[in-house]
């Protein structure tokens, strides 16, 4: 019985490590998928390409280019949708604008930081004022909209 346990136990190791490995090297192929493409942000990297609440307690935006954060869940049926339209609107605006996306189920300490209750939650991020947060799905004409209005860009 306790060879048993053990190789059961030995399973569970192999596979939580498979599943850790498969799930890590996913998630770097969907941030460097290519030079037009949303890219997934973790905690690190978003206070590296969008803003270090660590170091700094004022809003300092530290991208190139106005951006758009979509925080969202997997298990989410309106982020489901909002995704396809986000990809669109990132090919389309063709390096004018920079989706980064955030899933709050893995990055539970930024979605705690900025206080994300609903999803999803798509935050426009202009280069110069205040970041401004819109809750739940959005058309792409909407979205345009905002594009247009508070990030000041056109396609």
């Amino acid at each position: 019985m306790k060879k048993i346990l053990f190789v059961l136990g030995g399973l569970v190791l192999l596979i939580g490590s498979g599943f850790q490995l498969y799930t890590s090297n996913t998630d770097e192929a969907k941030s460097s998928e290519g030079e037009n493409s949303v890219i997934y942000l973790d905690a690190d990297s978003f206070k590296e390409k969008v803003f270090n609440y660590e170091t700094n307690k004022e809003w300092k935006y530290e991208g190139e280019v106005p951006a758009i954060l979509d925080f969202y869940a997997d298990w989410c049926g309106p982020c489901k949708m909002l995704s396809p339209v986000l990809d669109k609107i990132q090919k389309e605006y063709n390096g004018k604008v920079q989706i980064y996306k955030i899933n709050t189920d893995e990055q539970k300490e930024l979605a705690a930081t900025f206080g994300i209750r609903s999803l999803p939650t798509i935050v426009f991020v202009p280069l110069n004022g205040e970041p401004q947060a819109a809750m739940g799905y959005r058309s792409k004409n909407d979205l345009e909209t905002m594009i247009t209005e508070i990030l000041q860009v056109q396609k």
